[in-house]
């Protein structure tokens, strides 16, 4: 196909919080988008739970189809291919007609007993193969929740004939084939890091059905065509190809360009993510780094998590900023913008005060102290708004660079510089604060929000738009700045991430003995 032709592709984006529709031109230019805001449904009779409810979405997802042709005011059958991609760790049940019958999302913690009782399973090492196969823990994986499901709604456990992720049920609906990819539905902690497809004797383990899992099929196969019926609900054309997408951080990856071994990116959004492409299976004899599969194999990517660091902010900014909300708006500029500019006259280490919010990942046992200030002062010049501001930006800097530090304890991967991408990396402070925490060159992309870029490069792979994932990561990703890090800052940022790891240890002990409640814990713990 030529990469000069009026032809476009299409991105379907499940997220936590929203789906999206995005058209992109095949020089990667957006086009076009529409978004919807879901919410997931806690059933009040079962504490933790995230319900996904299907048919509501699926109205809402069209709509977004139906919204973004309308403002690319192009013709449909110009839209050669799309793809799907989707939170992780949501899954869909499908009785015998293929009808989803039943779903949660990401964080659906429902399964808290099961997780404590599968912990305990063959002397407790259990969850250790399940991990050392899969790369995932027990906390949200597929097992508990089936296992759930088998004990608390039998009559519909009985019904189940096949799981997917919720991307691939995004891509079932438009073309009707029912496919999982390893990149997503290597989070059921049932798939196999290393040959790519499931491992059913996990699930054989426990007494659950292995003849539910389906075919697995690579990112960027070609599944098929739009369905007639979703065609006339949707606008989109029944000669438009229908193409296996993926995760949305391994997808986001191939929209920063991440697409070879020992490459990194750190994705700042709500959640921080730090990803690291490592060159082949391998798991962390510590088990504190999940490991799950990239969308071009055999590369894995160690991913761990930073949580709740873009809440962090937003509570801060509404919570105290009022004034600077107000004078922001005056100035035609964003809030966080004057917060840095604020923050940029506080001297590096912020005075020496400790945020204490999210902790470094240990994913076989993760819980995290009450979120505090730590060593502030009476001091008004030393502790005032823009010193707790330039404190958390450093603070979420030092959470990174302590996972970094974990994923190259154990990879051997040995990293020099890392993609900063989503909407933490718009500040060009934090950015430096990064680069220096870290001592590793930090690269900034221009599409910052790069997963329905992957999604879109996906789509265009399996139509023959692009040669590989690899080649269209590279061909399309551009970078507007880059920044190097102070070897003196860095210093300086060393010694205050080694008493923070030492304060954070001290106020875990605090949740340990009930002094204090915990920012988040997994469930089973």
């Amino acid at each position: 196909m030529d990469s000069n032709s009026n032809h476009y592709l299409m991105a379907l984006d499940a997220g936590t919080g929203s789906v999206r529709a995005v058209i992109f031109d095949l020089q990667g230019n957006q086009i076009s988008s529409a978004q919807k805001e879901w919410t997931h449904l806690a059933d009040p009779q079962i504490p933790g739970s995230m319900n996904f409810d299907l048919q509501p979405n699926w109205e809402l997802a069209s709509e977004c189809i139906k919204q973004s042709i309308q403002r690319a005011n192009i013709d449909a059958a110009q839209i050669v291919a799309v793809s799907t991609c989707s939170m992780r760790e949501g899954i869909v049940l499908y009785d015998q007609q293929q009808r989803a019958i039943w779903a949660c999302g990401n964080v659906d913690a429902r399964a808290v007993e099961e997780v404590k009782a599968l912990k305990m399973l063959n002397d407790r090492t259990f969850e250790k193969k399940v991990y050392d196969i899969s790369g995932q823990t027990l906390a949200l994986s597929a097992i508990p929740r089936l296992l759930w499901l088998s004990k608390h709604q039998p009559e519909l456990y009985a019904q189940v004939h096949a799981i997917s992720m919720i991307s691939d049920w995004l891509a079932f609906m438009l073309s009707g084939e029912l496919v999982v990819e390893p990149s997503n539905a290597g989070t059921t902690g049932l798939l196999n890091l290393k040959t790519r497809n499931w491992q059913p004797d996990l699930l054989e383990a426990v007494g659950l059905n292995s003849d539910i899992l389906p075919a697995v099929k690579e990112t960027g196969s070609l599944l098929g065509k739009v369905r007639s019926e979703i065609a006339a609900a949707t606008g989109l054309n029944t000669e438009t190809c229908v193409v296996v997408g993926g995760g949305d951080v391994q997808l986001g990856c191939v929209g920063l360009g991440i697409t070879e071994a020992s490459q990194a990116a750190i994705i700042g959004g709500t959640f921080w993510q730090q990803v690291v492409n490592l060159p082949e299976a391998k798991t962390d004899p510590e088990m504190n780094i999940r490991v799950n599969p990239h969308v071009i194999p055999p590369l894995v990517q160690a991913e761990s998590i930073s949580f709740f660091t873009g809440l962090t902010m937003r509570w801060f900014r509404d919570a105290f900023c009022e004034a600077e909300k107000h004078l922001a708006e005056q100035l035609g500029i964003d809030t966080y913008t004057l917060l840095e500019q604020m923050a940029a006259r506080v001297p590096v280490g912020s005075n020496d005060i400790v945020p204490v919010f999210s902790d470094a990942m240990h994913f076989k046992s993760w819980y995290h102290a009450s979120p505090s200030f730590i060593n502030l002062s009476l001091d008004s010049a030393k502790c005032n708004k823009a010193a707790l501001f330039r404190a958390l930006e450093e603070n979420a800097a030092i959470v990174s660079s302590c996972n970094l530090d974990q994923v190259q304890k154990f990879s051997g991967v040995k990293l020099s510089s890392v993609v900063f991408a989503g909407g933490g990396a718009k500040g060009q402070l934090w950015s430096q604060i990064l680069a220096d925490v870290t001592g590793l060159t930090v690269n900034i992309p221009v599409v910052k929000e790069a997963t329905a870029l992957g999604c879109a490069i996906a789509a265009g792979v399996g139509v023959g738009a692009y040669p590989s994932l690899r080649a269209a990561g590279k061909k399309l990703v551009k970078f507007e700045r880059q920044h190097q890090p102070d070897q003196q800052n860095h210093a300086i940022y060393q010694a205050h991430k080694k008493k923070w790891i030492e304060i954070y240890h001290q106020q875990l002990l605090l949740v340990d003995s009930d002094l204090t409640t915990s920012l988040w814990k997994a469930p089973g713990l």
